[in-house]
């Protein structure tokens, strides 16, 4: 597994690299890329933490597993390639984007808000097609949970978006005096209406960035 992760997160996290359980997860994802078909490409795998060096996260999404259907994950939670059909969540989040906002991408890459500095994090980086929750619980989430945790630790005024009840379980990782925390109910079709519609985490991310001087990010 070839761990293309920009420089500054490389340093944040050089203690996970050499550990067992990474190790092994590195040895067990290997092997999943060589017996069938895993998302998204290999060499997407850690796009978040290209996209988005360490040391210029300004707001973190969290989201659970990447796509398991045929051209949709490329590495950033919540994003599908360029010109693939918009799937149900992504379409709720636009939704109320627009209402909070006034407008929204014209495609779903979310690309463009990566490189503002949004890290679009999964806690688990793979899965095998049509098969979700395949490769929870073999590691990801023990990495990924390090890097929620140092930017916790090493960087102030991050706005950390947490749609769901398993994203919300991250909470304990975050210092809520240094950061800013949103959260509501997922977006997908089954829980969208039950908070996540109308909950504006757009205009209040903005707001906050805003008032620490630091850059809004240009949504759409």
């Amino acid at each position: 597994m070839d761990v293309r992760i920009e420089p500054s997160w490389k340093e944040a996290l050089k203690s996970e690299f050499g550990a067992e359980y990474f190790l092994n997860l590195t040895a067990f994802v290997r092997q999943e890329y060589t017996d069938g078909t895993v998302y998204p490409r290999i060499e997407d795998i850690f796009r978040a933490f290209e996209l988005t060096p360490f040391s210029e996260v300004s707001v973190v999404i969290l989201g659970q597993d990447p796509y398991h259907g045929e051209e949709q994950a490329m590495g950033l939670s919540f994003s599908v390639t360029e010109g693939t059909k918009l799937p149900p969540s992504l379409r709720n989040i636009y939704k109320e984007l627009e209402s909070d906002v006034g407008s929204v991408p014209r495609s779903g890459d979310l690309s463009a808000w990566a490189k503002q500095g949004v890290l679009l994090l999964n806690a688990t980086l793979t899965v095998r097609a049509h098969t979700p929750g395949s490769h929870q619980s073999k590691g990801w989430e023990t990495f990924t949970d390090a890097a929620i945790s140092t930017l916790s630790k090493e960087r102030e005024n991050v706005v950390f978006i947490l749609w769901g009840n398993y994203a919300k379980a991250k909470r304990e990782l975050i210092d809520p005096n240094k950061h800013l925390i949103i959260e509501s109910a997922h977006p997908s079709p089954l829980s969208a209406s039950r908070g996540f519609f109308g909950s504006k985490p757009f205009s209040r991310t903005n707001e906050y960035l805003s008032l620490h001087k630091k850059k809004p990010i240009k949504w759409a």
